[in-house]
């Protein structure tokens, strides 16, 4: 199966940053009332540059992952090079994190400067097809650069989130036009918030229906993802409470999300595995009857 553009996740990828932008134009403009300019290009410039530039490590290290050579693992890293070449992918780097729950997921700022990671869990979950196909589901994300796209998308989400929370830090204008000034602040911020947070998650979605198709191209076997998933999917129900606490932070980058309720799945990161798992299989019919 030959790899395609999708222009779908293009169109959307535009689409949501254009929404996002006039999201921040009004969002820049009503605040400078009340935090003034500068205050909000320093805030808004520090996080962005943190987030842009250190994700990837942060990502890593909110895991507790380390990176690895291709002698600690080597079918790994054989793995991740031959498919690297099928996906015409400089390789990136590989990482492994020492816990039971089976999950991967890919981080860094652009094509170049990457990391693939994988849980000890997955590896002993997954036989050699299903951990290709995850493996290029992760390197899919990688190639429409899905984690540079959604850290700049969500970046606004999460200052608005930020000045919704602790808006009594931008108080400073209370004592020269009264309270007023701050509420409008953080009602302001809460509506933009939650709009931001729509799109986001509708983003998020679609790039793993995307990532799921580009996974297919890669290895030529959708079936072998579908399979993972269902396995990774049926081995959430083990995982202890206190994992899926810390690691809750970490559900847009994994292949999996963790579980986490009616209300978690009706704003998820991903569409359900089912409606994943079915695409597969239609996909994998498609190919078949080629």
């Amino acid at each position: 199966m030959e790899w395609k553009p999708d222009w779908g996740l293009r169109g959307r990828m535009v689409l949501t940053m254009f929404l996002l932008f006039v999201l921040y134009i009004v969002f820049v403009a009503i605040l400078s009332r009340y935090m003034g300019l500068f205050g909000i290009v320093l805030v808004m410039g520090l996080f962005s540059l943190g987030q842009f530039f250190f994700s990837d490590r942060l990502a890593l290290y909110s895991m507790g992952a380390r990176r690895v050579d291709a002698e600690e693992y080597p079918r790994l890293h054989a793995m991740v090079d031959r498919l690297c070449q099928q996906a015409d992918l400089p390789k990136p780097d590989v990482a492994v994190t020492d816990t039971k729950m089976p999950n991967a997921f890919a981080a860094g700022r652009s094509q170049k400067n990457s990391t693939v990671c994988v849980t000890e869990g997955l590896l002993r979950t997954l036989d050699e097809e299903e951990l290709e196909g995850v493996m290029a589901h992760e390197l899919a994300h990688v190639k429409n650069r899905d984690v540079m796209v959604m850290t700049i998308a969500s970046f606004l989400s999460t200052l608005a989130f930020m000045v919704v929370r602790w808006g009594w830090l931008f108080g400073g204008g209370r004592n020269r036009q009264g309270g007023g000034g701050v509420v409008v602040a953080i009602l302001v911020s809460l509506v933009v918030w939650i709009v931001s947070f729509l799109l986001v998650r509708a983003l998020s979605r679609y790039r793993e229906y995307a990532a799921d198709r580009g996974a297919a191209a890669i290895t030529g076997q959708p079936s072998a993802l579908a399979s993972a998933l269902l396995k990774i999917s049926g081995r959430m129900d083990d995982v202890p409470d206190r994992d899926l606490r810390e690691q809750s932070e970490m559900n847009a980058f994994f292949v999996i999300p963790l579980r986490s309720g009616v209300v978690g799945r009706l704003f998820s990161t991903h569409p359900p595995t089912e409606k994943r798992v079915d695409r597969l299989r239609d996909l994998e019919g498609e190919m078949e009857r080629r």
